[in-house]
Order: C-alpha cells, then structure tokens, then sequence
C-alpha cells in the first residue's frame, strides 16, 4: 500500500523529535525513525491495526508504539492509507481534530 502523511502528522513527527532532542538528539533520531517505521509497517497490513475508539469508524486505525499512537485513515481507493497524526498515547484524540 501506498503510504502519505498530512501535513499535521509530519509536524506531530517533527515536534516529537524537537522535544526528545532536548535531552538526546541521537535517541530522538532513532525514535523519530522507529514511528516512521511503524507506519510504514501498518502500510503493509491496514487492517492489523486497532480501530480508533474515540471514532469508532474501521477506516480510522493507528498503531501504538510505546506512548504513542499512529492514527491513520485507509482510502477508499482500498491502496492508500494517510497518517492523519502522531501523538502522546495517553491523550484522548479529538475526533473533530481528524476530519
């Protein structure tokens, strides 16, 4: 499957790799990496990741790694799925922040 990021999620990316560089650029580096890696990996099998409770909407799927979670919508083209947006795990996500 073909894999796009919105604008959003590649500043939730940026700012995750700001905030963890503060203490070790290195490790921010690699974790930076280790999400791209895992949206790349939900590219590969859509449907492995778990339904977004707070929308409830199986087009609306994220992966979690470790604190935090991948939110991504499959197209209906059924080849493409879209990160909408990467953040802390334990927030809730607003579901209105997505459409």
């Amino acid at each position: 499957m073909k894999l796009e990021w919105t604008l959003r999620a590649r500043e939730d990316l940026r700012a995750v790799g700001r905030y963890l560089a503060r203490d070790n650029p290195k490790a921010a580096r690699a974790w930076v990496a280790r999400l791209v890696a895992a949206a790349r990996k939900a590219a590969a099998a859509p449907r492995v990741g778990r339904i977004v409770p707070e929308i409830g909407n199986p087009e609306y799927r994220e992966v979690l790694v470790r604190t935090y979670r991948i939110v991504y919508r499959i197209e209906r083209d059924g080849k493409t799925i879209v990160v909408l947006m990467v953040f802390e795990g334990h927030k809730l996500l607003d579901s209105a922040a997505i459409e």
